[in-house]
């Protein structure tokens, strides 16, 4: 049976959508421009580890679990009725097969077949969706609770750019000193943004 998501999937979409982008110093539009360079050595970075964030920021690790459940009844549900579908198609085949069905049954079970087998499908689909719609919206959640907390983090304007560095991803070296992860985490995990307050709601 084809499978719509799995955990590493959710993770991967909730680390395309978390581009941690940075807060940035107010800068005159008049200021004469600088080199690259000279911004590039003028500023003020520091990164936050994902694969930390996924493993430890409570918001992630609660709304992937209950993601994965939903997951594993859709997957279950769809699995019991194909199961049932394949179970009615080969009792048909052995009653045609031992001649105890007449031509008119056999075309009534050969449309009802088909029309569980379209049920199926548009099940399939329909549940499909669902859990991309979801999925979306976690990633949306996310990425506007870190958003949230890190505008407030930088508030001093401390930092030009805060950039999210994972193992898998295409930075090869992040310097240690420039990691902020655990005092991000730790605010995170304490802090509470309007789209908790909206997800605890719905609950």
């Amino acid at each position: 049976m084809k499978k719509f998501f799995c955990n590493p999937i959710v993770a991967t979409a909730a680390i395309a959508a978390l581009t941690i982008s940075a807060s940035c110093n107010n800068k005159s539009n008049n200021t004469p421009a600088a080199s690259t360079a000279g911004i590039a050595s003028n500023s003020k970075i520091a990164y936050v580890n994902v694969d930390s964030l996924q493993a430890k920021y409570t918001f992630w690790k609660s709304e992937a679990d209950a993601f994965t459940a939903e997951q594993a009844r859709v997957e279950s549900e769809l699995q019991h009725s194909a199961q049932q579908l394949q179970q009615d198609y080969a009792a048909l085949q052995q009653k045609a097969q031992a001649g105890s069905l007449s031509e008119a049954e056999g075309k009534a079970a050969q449309q009802r077949l088909g029309q569980m087998q379209q049920s199926l499908e548009t099940r399939r689909a329909t549940l499909g969706e669902q859990l991309q719609q979801k999925q979306m919206a976690f990633s949306e959640k996310l990425q506007k609770n870190i958003d949230e907390y890190l505008t407030i983090y930088n508030k001093d304007g401390k930092y030009d750019f805060i950039f999210s560095y994972s193992k898998s991803g295409p930075i090869l070296f992040a310097n240690k000193a420039l990691d902020i992860t655990d005092d991000v985490l730790k605010g995170l995990n304490e802090f509470k943004s309007s789209t908790a307050s909206d997800t605890n709601k719905s609950k």
